[in-house]
């Protein structure tokens, strides 16, 4: 029977794979890594916040489509956790952490990106169903979009917490893995692989989606009088999941590729020399996400920015009330002109954001 090391710390395991942590994570270089990563980290939590307030915010979000991009973007601001646990976990404080803080830190990792991955599957699956009715939007109720976003984070909480429920390698140390040095390298095969896998099915399926949805739009404009805005709109939301997706399998295949290479126990390719670069690529994912959804989507970026400059009017507006003599204030009795000017600076705060809806509806 092989024994078991869950009371092992995790310098056992990374002085049997001799992985160096400490020379890699040290002096200027863990400064200007942790520094990178700090900014990038606060970017991932204020811009994905931002995508996440529009979406409730503004009624012409209220579709399955935009609920399901804001859980993206609640996926990207749980990585953004993940990475700062890893940033305090990282580096010579490797190898003191325990055997469940460690599983902690990585099952973070997984999770974020099962839970990217899957809501991309889902939306593929939105996308189509409305599609091919030739609708903007599908006909999902809330209630349905809700057991959809509860599955999603239900999947990628578990498949986080695979290796901790059983499938590593602390009771048969001889196949533990280089880069993740209690998981064993037949579940780094198979995690690698799976996503592999899927990343090439989402990317054939938008492209066949796209096609047909660009071959529909030709030919039904020719034959309908509606607004070229309304007709290209399918178009528009497809570029933009398709440019997200593009995204997401640019920054994440080369790390899932030495995942690969290290769970087939490939010694001399050189794994750990470029690990921490592509950890930092699949940060970058969640960071560019944000920008793409502003980009791509006029709505988006004016929903966005016409939050951000009410909030700092709202604040100034205070700012100069709270210099108005309260003997003014007190003399003011007329109730319906205090209702008038109640209007007149509201309309005057966010007016034109309103303004610029009706214009554009």
């Amino acid at each position: 029977m092989n024994e078991c090391y869950y009371d092992k710390r995790m310098d056992f395991f990374y002085n049997r794979t001799k992985t160096d942590t400490a020379d890699e994570w040290t002096g200027p270089q863990l400064i200007g890594v942790l520094c990178f990563g700090t900014f990038f980290c606060l970017f991932i939590f204020i811009s994905n916040s931002l995508v996440i307030a529009a979406v409730v915010k503004n009624r012409r979000f209220h579709f399955p489509f935009y609920y399901l991009l804001a859980n993206l973007a609640a996926a990207d601001f749980f990585a953004g956790i993940a990475y700062v646990f890893l940033m305090f976990n990282t580096g010579p404080v490797s190898k003191t952490l325990t055997v469940n803080r460690w599983f902690l830190r990585q099952g973070l990792l997984d999770t974020s990106l099962t839970a990217s991955l899957v809501n991309l599957l889902v939306i593929a699956v939105e996308r189509h169903m409305s599609i091919m009715r030739m609708k903007i939007h599908s006909n999902l109720t809330k209630k349905r979009v809700t057991f959809l976003i509860i599955s999603i984070w239900a999947i990628a909480i578990f498949m986080g917490a695979v290796p901790t429920l059983g499938w590593n390698c602390l009771c048969d140390i001889t196949v533990c893995s280089s880069l993740a040095p209690i998981y064993s390298r037949s579940y780094l095969v198979f995690w690698s692989v799976l996503n592999l896998v899927v990343f090439f099915i989402m990317v054939v399926v938008y492209i066949r989606i796209y096609m047909y949805v660009q071959r529909k739009t030709n030919v039904l404009s020719s034959h309908t009088s509606g607004s070229i805005s309304r007709r290209r709109t399918p178009v528009k939301l497809m570029k933009t999941v398709m440019t997200v997706l593009g995204a997401f399998v640019v920054c994440w295949t080369p790390g899932l590729v030495v995942l690969l290479l290290d769970g087939l126990n490939c010694t001399d390719c050189g794994i750990q020399n470029v690990k921490r670069w592509f950890l930092l690529l699949a940060l970058l994912n969640s960071v560019m996400n944000p920008i793409i959804y502003s980009y791509k989507d006029d709505e988006m970026w004016a929903t966005m920015k016409r939050m951000i400059c009410c909030s700092s009017e709202d604040r100034s507006q205070e700012r100069r009330s709270s210099r108005i003599p309260s003997t003014v204030l007190c003399r003011s009795t007329d109730i319906s002109g205090h209702y008038i000017e109640d209007g007149i600076i509201q309309g005057t705060v966010c007016g034109k954001g309103d303004l610029g809806d009706k214009g554009n509806s």
